[in-house]
């Protein structure tokens, strides 16, 4: 079954949710750690969103962070590989990912984790995981603090998510090929302003 796509209110117990996850994460994690933070329209007051928490997470090493796997296994998190992005440790969490830990994505190829991705328990959680250094660090982070300081911006990438995910019909690729334009031009925006801040 397809994982239902809707956009919610601002949760203000999205922050907190956050919280409590970096603390567990932390704790599994320990010294490969750099800096661990919320990012994602759950990070942005105000903004509507899937209630999806997404996290960045900086580390020394991937490789360092891939032999903490039992850890992540611990925490609920299931390991996807890059998912289509070149350089990142993506992990997911959802609400029954304790039954998916057996699941083995060995042999898969990329096309193949992330259509298995589409379907299955709601997720609660992402993980995106990178090595200092890595410019996907400084897009996460310009795109979230260009959305904190331009509230009008938040506003309209809301209506944008609103209209997309009523009109996807619950098909992720085309939730997220709705927003590409404006994820694309907010972000060319967003790396301007952030080197000027």
């Amino acid at each position: 079954m397809a994982r239902s796509i809707v956009v919610i209110d601002h949760q203000m117990s999205w922050h907190q949710a956050f919280k409590v996850e970096k603390a567990q994460l932390l704790t599994a994690l320990g010294k490969c750690v750099v800096s661990l933070e919320h990012i994602g329209s759950t990070s942005v007051p105000g903004l509507a969103a899937k209630p999806i928490i997404d996290m960045l997470l900086e580390v020394d090493s991937l490789a360092a962070l891939d032999a903490q796997g039992e850890h992540l296994r611990a925490l609920s998190y299931i390991a996807r590989g890059e998912n289509g992005i070149i350089g990142r440790g993506y992990f997911c969490k959802s609400e029954e990912s304790k039954s998916e830990e057996d699941k083995s994505d060995e042999g898969k190829s990329e096309e193949g984790k992330r259509d298995e991705y589409k379907v299955g328990p709601q997720r609660t959680h992402h993980l995106h995981a990178f090595q200092s250094g890595s410019q996907q660090l400084i897009a996460h982070r310009a795109f979230r603090d260009y959305l904190i300081a331009h509230p009008d911006k938040a506003r309209e990438y809301a209506e944008l998510k609103r209209i997309a995910a009523k009109a996807c019909h619950h098909d992720s690729e085309a939730y997220m090929a709705a927003k590409e334009g404006f994820i694309q031009e907010t972000l060319a925006l967003a790396l301007c302003w952030y080197e000027k801040v």
